[in-house]
């Protein structure tokens, strides 16, 4: 990976590129093959590279031609050695295919990452968004 950005910020970017091109091969192998990872979707956590992987397909699948385009803001990282941890805000922005946006929201990201045989990849994932305390939803939209 570039020594110029963080391995976090490099992952960040190489999720955007999978995600807008839905290809399922480039996003899973981001991924450590015994992830653990607390999605904000369905299941309350996933666990294994084949569990991401069937996450991945059905989102990607679901989407005919519509296309997401992932934005990262507030991202922050840290690493040392082999290890290596970050967090950010990540819009998700859905598109038809004339480029008319659908719907968006906002997630929260943290991620733990760890460098095996020269190559960073996600070991664990945690996905959320504050709750509005009077309905108890989740709130995808920042205020302002």
């Amino acid at each position: 990976m570039n020594e110029s950005s963080s391995a976090f910020q490099q992952i960040v970017d190489a999720y955007r590129a999978a995600v807008l091109a839905k290809d399922i091969e480039a996003f899973v192998a981001l991924y450590h093959d015994d992830v653990h990872v607390f999605d904000m979707w369905g299941a309350i956590s996933l666990r294994g590279s084949a569990a991401w992987r069937a996450m991945a397909a059905d989102w990607f699948g679901s989407l005919g031609s519509e296309t997401v385009v992932v934005d990262a803001v507030q991202v922050e990282s840290t690493q040392a050695a082999d290890l290596a941890f970050g967090h950010a805000l990540l819009t998700f922005t859905a598109r038809a295919s004339d480029g008319t946006v659908l719907r968006s929201l906002v997630n929260r990201v943290t991620m733990g990452l760890r460098r095996e045989d020269g190559i960073w990849r996600v070991v664990h994932q945690h996905t959320s968004a504050p709750i509005e305390p009077g309905s108890l939803k989740a709130i995808l939209q920042p205020a302002g």
